[in-house]
């Protein structure tokens, strides 16, 4: 899930990713509220009525996981970025769903490193009303500075995550039972995942799951936290191939239109990329997009011709990516 402004309008899109495979499946359109509540506005952008309501970027994503799995579509967990990953409503609303997530949250999010105890406050003084509402027993800590105070052996080395074409993707990861408070004074449990890259700058990210700690190893929830990356990518590909931000539309259903070609498009390239996959292994969207225009467009001879640059472009490229590995595994 991710929020995307283009052209000053912001959609909200859901991703389907399979290993190293990812397209666009849904998106929304986010109607601010001042734009919500000014009906004549939204008739004049022919804004459906039952749409003229306003619904937050979170709200739209659960609205969107909710329409894919009543159309039957299966997958195994759910991952987002910091803005749907410290919302707690969103949260609350996935584990309602029985929908296990891992979730990006921002370094400023606080938790517990223990479980507290929830107690009504004594008053202080005999002015103002009394406080009714529970609070925790001891404070919560950025997880920022959490991170800051583990030690080395509080991480564990994972070398072999996932393979990139620099090699296998190396990260330092710690796993914790943590505490979180919910949408109202309660506080529930969470797996913290914590990731660090390993050369050059410490590239630290940060996740919640309402995974148990056992479920999953270490290396797991490091995998499914870097997942991540194909969504970037098929946003990339979308804006740089498919003209994703390329548009000028005022309208409700011209903006739609032109999102629903732009993700029909990303699945048939995909499809392409899939039906090549034996031959030409490491194609890219780019590829596939070529190959299609010239299918289309192009003669036998010029088929030939790209395919055979294509293959020896790939060649040199899979030798490199080749050398890694191998440097890898000496190291």
């Amino acid at each position: 899930m991710a929020g995307k402004v283009e052209n000053s309008q912001v959609g909200v899109y859901l991703s389907l990713i399979n290993s190293d495979k990812a397209a666009l499946i849904d998106e929304r359109l986010f109607i601010p509220k001042n734009w919500a509540e000014d009906r004549a506005r939204c008739k004049a952008a022919g804004i459906p009525k039952e749409a003229m309501k306003f619904k937050t970027k979170p709200e739209l994503a659960l609205e969107m996981i909710d329409q894919k799995i009543s159309d039957g579509i299966e997958f195994d967990w759910i991952g987002g970025d910091g803005l749907y990953g410290h919302n707690k409503a969103l949260r609350e609303g996935l584990e309602r769903r029985g929908l296990f997530y891992v979730l990006d949250v921002h370094k400023d999010e606080k938790i517990f490193i223990s479980s507290p105890m929830l107690t009504v406050p004594k008053p202080t003084n005999k002015r103002g009303r009394p406080s009714v509402k529970p609070r925790p027993n001891i404070d919560p800590l950025r997880i920022d500075i959490y991170t800051k105070q583990l030690k080395d052996e509080d991480w564990i080395v994972e070398k072999q995550i996932r393979k990139t074409h620099k090699g296998w993707k190396k990260l330092r990861v710690h796993t914790k039972t943590v505490w979180v408070q919910g949408k109202g004074q309660e506080v529930n449990p969470q797996t913290l995942v914590i990731t660090q890259t390993m050369d050059g700058k410490k590239d630290t990210k940060y996740s919640f799951s309402n995974g148990k700690l056992e479920d999953y190893s270490p290396k797991e929830y490091a995998y499914f936290q870097i997942q991540r990356y194909w969504v970037e990518r098929t946003f990339d590909d979308a804006k740089n191939e498919l003209g994703m931000s390329d548009y000028q539309v005022r309208k409700w259903n011209g903006w739609h239109h032109h999102h629903a070609l732009v993700l029909m498009a990303g699945l048939y390239l995909l499809q392409t990329k899939i039906e090549n996959q034996q031959d030409i292994p490491l194609m890219s969207m780019r590829d596939a997009r070529i190959l299609v225009i010239i299918g289309l467009f192009g003669t036998p001879e010029e088929m030939e011709i790209r395919l055979g640059q294509m293959k020896n472009r790939h060649l040199k490229r899979q030798q490199d990516i080749d050398r890694r590995y191998k440097t890898h595994i000496e190291t």
